[in-house]
Parts: structure tokens; C-alpha cells; sequence
């Protein structure tokens, strides 16, 4: 036998290394996420993790197919088809939320339905009933240690109007909505750590925008009446195009020239008072006339 042949005879049946329990030492290599230097959008879709403000338990903010700009909020577990009500079934596909069974044994379901700092809906089969009392305990756990705060009690009608939650905002010449009180918009950019940055995109030490009363810019055969025909916004249009970039791009200062990829969509919607007239406030925020920074 040549000494070739017998090389490789042992080469085959050499064998792989492995630990007491049969596995292999072998890891996988491990290959961190890049966005692709032509994509339209810094979104990486396939790590968008995040924890519901009110119970503080892990989510998935998936884009989604319905019309619906805001991303999907769903368990980022699946579940048995069988245990999720007919309305509420969801399934992921390339990273896409769909609101709709496909067909297979298990599927998505919205947190809301499970979040327990809201209220249960009424035909919950006995293994939702079971995770969302799961649920409950992990937010107890969270509030005991410190690391959620309870929510605080529902503001009054005035509070409601001198600080509106969804507050209209004019941005590069373009009237949006913010899905947050100005001063809670966070960052979407992604850390270090590869997680979302939880600083907010208003700053200190940046300039700051004004409360102002606009027009509702309404067209002269607008179909809807409106209770006023000025409302309350935000205006960032006096600030530097580069400062309006960054809050378009919803990023903090810091995330602002980096090459980061962002953890989830930017929350804007453009305005439409016609749609949308239910988030009009015809008084300015409480200090806003002495105060030229977001309540």
C-alpha cells in the first residue's frame, strides 16, 4: 500500500471531534449583520427586537402588508393555531407580517391581545389565558427590581390637549404625526451591542423646535368640518436641513452621521386632517409660549 492510499484511508475515518454528549466542538461561524450598500433603507429586517413600554415583555416589530405604515407588534414566539382565535392569527414570511393564517400548524399573534397591561379580551382559550398570566408575572418581576415603572394614572382632558400624545409635527417643508409625545420619539439606530439606542431624538444640546399654531391646510371644498382651522405643531423647519435630516431619520445626535444600521422604521406618518382631524388641538402646549423645546 502506497503511503498516498494509506493518508488518506485515515484522513476518512479519522473521526470528529466531539463532547462528552455527542456534540461537535465545531462552532459555526458567526456572520454579523450588514445592510447592502444599494438598499434603499437602513432597516435591518431581520433583528428588530424590542419590549412593549407597558409590561416591558420582549416583541417583534415586523414591517407589515396590511396598509398599515406602523410596524407589526407580535409575540416573537409561534404558537399553536389551534389555541389562537380566528381574528387574531399572523404569519411572518421573509421577514414581512401578514395578518393571516398560512396554513401551517403554528402562527403569530399580536401582543396586544397577550399584553397584561391591557385588558383581556373576552374568548381567550385556556393556553393564552395560561401565557399571558406568564406575561404578568415577568412584568411583576420587572417592576419589583426596578427596571419597568408602573404607568401613570390616565392624564385629565386638559392635560390630554395642553400635551398631545400624538403631537403634529412640520418637518422639511412636510406636516407629519409622531406616534410619541415629542420629548418620548426614541432613535432607531442600532448600538454596538446590537441593540436599539435608547436615547431620545430630542436633545439638549441640540436646538430645539417650536409650538406654534398653523392651518389646518385644508382645501377650499374640504368635505369634513373641522372644529378650528388652526391646530398645534411642532416646527423644526427654522433648523438646519441637516438637523431637519436627523429628525426625519429619527436618530439621536450621536447616531446622526453614523453609518449604523437602524432596529425599526421611522414612526412618521404624513398628516392628513381629513383622516387624522381626532389629533388636532387648538392650544398650545403647557409652556409653550415661553418654552421653545418640545413638551
Amino acid at each position: 500500500m502506497s503511503p498516498a492510499t494509506f493518508t488518506a484511508m485515515c484522513s476518512a475515518n479519522a473521526p470528529t471531534p466531539r463532547r462528552w454528549d455527542g456534540t461537535s466542538t465545531r462552532s459555526p461561524r458567526s456572520r454579523s449583520l450588514r445592510v447592502d450598500a444599494d438598499s434603499p433603507t437602513r432597516l435591518v429586517r431581520s433583528a428588530q427586537p424590542g419590549r412593549c413600554p407597558d409590561c416591558g415583555n420582549r416583541v417583534d416589530w415586523p414591517p407589515r402588508t396590511d396598509g398599515d405604515v406602523r410596524p407589526a407588534g407580535l409575540h416573537p414566539h409561534e404558537l399553536p393555531a389551534a389555541a389562537v382565535p380566528a381574528l387574531s392569527p399572523w404569519h411572518v414570511s421573509s421577514g414581512i407580517a401578514h395578518p393571516a393564517h398560512d396554513g401551517t400548524p403554528w402562527c403569530r399573534i399580536p401582543h396586544t391581545v397577550l399584553c397584561p397591561a391591557r385588558r383581556a379580551p373576552a374568548a381567550l382559550t385556556p393556553q393564552l389565558t395560561a401565557l399571558r398570566r406568564h406575561l404578568a408575572l415577568h412584568t411583576r418581576s420587572l417592576i419589583n427590581n426596578g427596571t419597568l415603572t408602573t404607568p401613570a394614572a390616565p392624564p385629565t382632558e386638559r392635560t390630554e390637549t395642553c400635551r398631545p400624545a400624538r403631537p403634529i409635527t412640520r418637518l422639511l417643508g412636510i406636516h407629519y404625526i409622531a406616534s410619541h409625545p415629542i420629548g418620548a420619539i426614541q432613535c432607531v439606530a442600532q448600538t454596538r451591542q446590537r441593540h436599539r439606542c435608547t436615547r431620545p431624538v430630542l436633545d439638549d444640546q441640540a436646538p430645539h423646535g417650536t409650538w406654534t399654531l398653523l392651518p389646518t391646510a385644508l382645501p377650499s371644498h374640504r368635505p369634513l368640518s373641522l372644529p378650528t382651522d388652526r391646530m398645534a405643531v411642532y416646527d423644526l423647519t427654522h433648523l438646519a436641513f441637516a438637523e431637519q435630516l436627523r429628525w426625519r431619520h429619527q436618530h439621536c445626535p450621536d447616531h446622526a452621521t453614523s453609518s449604523a444600521a437602524d432596529l425599526a422604521r421611522t414612526e412618521w406618518e404624513p398628516f392628513d386632517p381629513r383622516l387624522q382631524h381626532q389629533h388636532i388641538h387648538q392650544r398650545l402646549p403647557h409652556g409653550a409660549r415661553k418654552q421653545h423645546h418640545g413638551a
